[in-house]
């Protein structure tokens, strides 16, 4: 597999973002999305950090894993997409820990609970990685 570099992602990120434009611009959806640079997330996570964002559950989910950053990382990208998309619908408070990611299984499609108002949002999430980078998209039908 090739290891895009940062330009890369950077045009591929404004081709899709322009074709989510025009879509969302023939329905009624928002969109957000965020891109983490493995590297310096890892830097900059410590336990303070991970006991703020993260719920109990994300936790016990990202530990399982021998690279845990790599899933941290995911569900910080996932977290902020759908922080994203929602803050273009509603601008009341929303902290991190009322956006849960689950899983159902180790690697399975990741889902979204918004413990503040749940089954408010209709909220399709997709979370990708290749070499240092984690990009997650979400997209609500409103």
């Amino acid at each position: 597999m090739a290891v895009l570099t940062l330009w890369d992602w950077a045009l591929m990120e404004n081709e899709i973002l322009k074709s989510l434009d025009e879509l969302l611009a023939a329905t009624n959806c928002t969109v957000g999305n965020d891109l983490v640079f493995i590297p310096d997330f890892k830097a900059s996570f410590n336990e303070l950090f991970k006991n703020k964002v993260y719920t109990d559950a994300e936790i016990t989910y990202c530990d399982q894993f021998d690279n845990a950053i790599l899933h941290y990382a995911s569900t910080w990208a996932a977290k902020e997409a759908v922080y994203k998309a929602i803050k273009q619908i509603d601008t009341s408070t929303l902290g991190w820990k009322k956006i849960e990611i689950t899983r159902p299984k180790a690697g399975g499609k990741p889902q979204v609970i918004i413990h503040q108002n749940p089954g408010r949002y209709k909220i399709s999430l997709t979370i990708s990685h290749d070499g240092g980078y984690v990009w997650a998209i979400a997209l609500i039908n409103s």
